[in-house]
């Protein structure tokens, strides 16, 4: 990779490629690193845009967990993250489970990625399986074959068979802990949970956030840690979006009223509007400064 690089620098030198075409994406610097920076755990910029120091590796395989998709190489987190997955996945043992099936958490040093996700750059956003572990001796074949399940019904609007009170108390056990900002879930599970919610349950039942997708995994994200001034807590809060409520009032309604049908209907975009980047177009440049110094660590 870094000989590429080079090569398409030189060739812009000599006019044979723009500036524009020589510039390397952010995308592929960071999914070349195999490993971690050398430097003090630290998140830099915000969960969309930015990168990651110091991240240490999940284990592959633990008492309670399993990494899956190894080939991936994105079992990398903040150490405030990687000891958030070890807590919840315990505690998954305990509601019956044997563990975690645990997904994309972040690549060694953060960053945009090459393909899936925008976020996931600070090592602060993981994914966890809707499939209840059974086995903790799969093998990395294996878990590259094996797939999640999905919790929601095929026309979107409710959860089906898949979902059980095992996965609400795993919900309920992850939105509690103070380490978390917010959980991303398929809409039809935010409205299950709201199904005979008491009061007492709005302060952790207003971090699950309903959002597209996330039907075969739920995506927690943690605050910014101690120790990361640069990282760039997500605004608004959980707490501002819901104003103290639970999230369960008629705006959650609109995930499986409105937007099902503007996914079928899309409303046409007006012409003529600047496009802003995607993550995957990022370079350097879009990214904050401190991030070069992330890449460069031996």
């Amino acid at each position: 990779m870094i000989r590429t690089l080079a090569l398409t620098l030189a060739l812009a030198v000599t006019g044979t490629l723009t500036w524009a075409e020589a510039t390397p994406l952010a995308k592929d610097l960071f999914g070349a690193v195999p490993g971690p920076s050398a430097q003090p755990p630290q998140a830099i910029g915000s969960y969309a845009r930015g990168c990651a120091a110091g991240l240490v590796e999940l284990p592959e395989t633990g008492p309670t967990w399993q990494a899956m998709r190894l080939s991936r190489n994105r079992n990398w987190g903040h150490p405030s993250m990687i000891a958030f997955l070890q807590d919840l996945s315990a505690e998954a043992a305990r509601i019956g489970w044997a563990g975690l099936y645990i997904g994309d958490i972040s690549q060694p040093r953060g960053g945009p990625m090459v393909s899936g996700h925008a976020s996931h750059q600070l090592g602060l956003d993981a994914d966890i399986w809707m499939l209840p572990a059974r086995r903790l001796d799969l093998s990395a074949a294996e878990r590259e074959k094996i797939s999640s399940i999905s919790v929601r019904s095929a026309d979107q609007t409710s959860v089906n068979g898949n979902w059980t009170r095992a996965h609400a108390a795993l919900m309920k056990a992850a939105a509690s802990d103070p380490r978390v900002d917010r959980i991303f879930v398929t809409p039809p599970v935010k409205i299950a949970l709201c199904r005979g919610a008491k009061a007492s349950d709005a302060k952790w039942l207003q971090k699950i956030r309903p959002y597209f997708g996330h039907d075969t995994h739920f995506h927690v994200r943690l605050k910014c840690p101690a120790g990361s001034p640069a990282c760039q807590t997500q605004t608004p809060t959980v707490a501002e979006l819901s104003e103290g409520g639970d999230g369960c009032d008629d705006s959650l309604m609109w995930w499986v009223t409105t937007y099902l049908e503007e996914l079928k209907n899309p409303p046409k975009k007006p012409k003529g509007g600047k496009r802003e980047k995607t993550p995957r177009e990022f370079t350097m440049a879009d990214l904050p400064k401190a991030c070069g110094a992330v890449l460069r660590s031996r």
